[in-house]
């Protein structure tokens, strides 16, 4: 597991929030911007693996739904 699999949704964007501002500030060395770049590219995909995660179990949330209404309706209420 690396560093930034261990960081909730919330922890990874508001480091790439971080990160971001502090490259749009400039003043950094060309070694310092390469590695906060690599670091938000790390932290945009472990925000975009979440969203995915988040995606997924919604999509099978609302499967689940139908499929429970889908077969209460072709049952006697009694």
């Amino acid at each position: 597991m690396t560093d930034s699999d261990a960081l909730s949704y919330e922890q990874a964007r508001d480091e790439l929030v971080s990160v971001v501002k502090k490259l749009e500030a400039g003043g950094l060395t060309l070694e310092q911007s390469l590695e906060l770049w690599e670091r938000g590219e790390k932290l945009a995909a472990t925000c975009a693996e979440w969203l995915e995660g988040a995606r997924a179990r919604l999509t099978a949330a609302m499967a689940a739904r139908e499929d429970a209404e889908e077969q209460s309706d072709g049952k006697a209420p009694f």
